[in-house]
């Protein structure tokens, strides 16, 4: 699996519809406008491949997208009908290969993060459809597991949690060692780095990518909050804690950045999953989530010195956690296919 920092071909997002995926049905429209600030910011320089239910929201979401100043000619929309729009974790894993197919995805078991929400369970079938249409070799795989729930730096390390990939609610027959074999046959890699839990409000039983994200091979940052009174203080304490000591596939230290959390956020005194980790690498642009919190910029700093090369863009993203997700959460790379070696 390459890092996300590898050259992409395209982004995979799923148009929102679903009112019942927001506390506030009225949310949806603003929602809409968010996937609006992605296109325009990621189709000038990769594809962007957008599933959508039927005419109706092709058409709609063909005139919002023009209308926003996406680079129409780089969109492409799909009739693939979705529930909701979490593309990271019941979409395609894209891995890369030098034979003769050079592209290919893994199909892991989407079981609604846990079975906590049984209509979800039908975006099972999105991966199939995708596979379908682009044609590339599908692994399929009979363990549960979400996209979200894996970083890797494309040179063999994977970061993880324990809070999710050994939850009882995802594989309960498959002991820890299994699960490292999984992983390392299905992106892979050969080091697997655990953390503990996530974060609070996380109803994915802790996904990493709110949690700490590889930002070059050597270097990874990591929510850290600063209020020792937070429910999130001691967790992410732990967390950076474990990074302190951990090493990369060959046994080498890694640089450890500390990444400041937007305190909390909450939807009528529900605490959300609101971090500034669930960035999303694209080409050229890096989009990270923002919640209108003094620690925006700070956030957005700290990104833009380890991404010189990218513009950072922030996306007002206080409606779109309601959902319980963020950019990330919503986004899948599909990388370019490496170029085959000549002598």
């Amino acid at each position: 699996m390459p890092a996300e920092w590898q050259p992409h071909r395209a982004t995979w997002l799923a148009w929102p519809h679903n009112p019942e995926a927001w506390p506030d049905s009225n949310q949806l429209e603003l929602i809409k406008q968010i996937w609006v600030q992605m296109a325009r910011a990621l189709s000038p320089t990769e594809q962007v491949c957008l599933l959508v239910r039927d005419e109706r929201q092709r058409a709609e979401a063909t005139r919002l997208l023009k209308d926003g100043g996406a680079v129409m000619e780089h969109v492409s929309i799909y009739g693939i009908p979705t529930v909701d729009v979490w593309m990271r974790d019941y979409g395609p894993t894209f891995v890369t290969g030098n034979g003769p197919a050079k592209l290919a995805f893994n199909d892991w078991i989407f079981n609604a993060w846990g079975g906590k929400y049984e209509s979800y369970m039908e975006d099972d079938s999105v991966c199939r459809e995708i596979a379908a249409l682009l044609g590339v070799p599908v692994f399929e795989h009979d363990v549960v597991l979400e996209g979200g729930s894996v970083d890797v730096n494309g040179c063999g390390a994977c970061l993880t949690t324990v809070q999710c990939l050994l939850n009882a609610n995802r594989n309960p027959r498959l002991s820890r060692a299994e699960i490292e074999e999984n992983l390392r046959e299905s992106l892979g890699v050969d080091h697997i780095i655990w953390l503990g839990e996530g974060i609070v409000g996380d109803d994915t039983d802790g996904h990493i990518d709110d949690v700490a994200r590889f930002v070059n091979p050597t270097t990874i940052v990591c929510a850290l909050e600063e209020n020792s009174r937070d429910e999130n203080y001691r967790l992410l304490r732990e967390n950076y804690e474990r990074l302190q000591g951990a090493r990369d596939q060959g046994g080498e230290k890694l640089a450890i950045v500390p990444l400041p959390m937007p305190g909390p956020v909450a939807y009528e005194d529900r605490r959300l999953p609101a971090s500034y980790a669930n960035f999303y690498i694209a080409n050229g642009v890096v989009l990270v989530p923002t919640y209108d919190h003094a620690n925006d910029r700070a956030a957005l700093g700290i990104l833009g010195e380890l991404f010189s090369g990218r513009k950072v863009i922030g996306i007002p993203c206080a409606h779109l956690v309601a959902g319980l997700g963020a950019i990330h959460c919503v986004t899948q790379q599909e990388p370019l296919p490496p170029v085959p070696l000549t002598r």
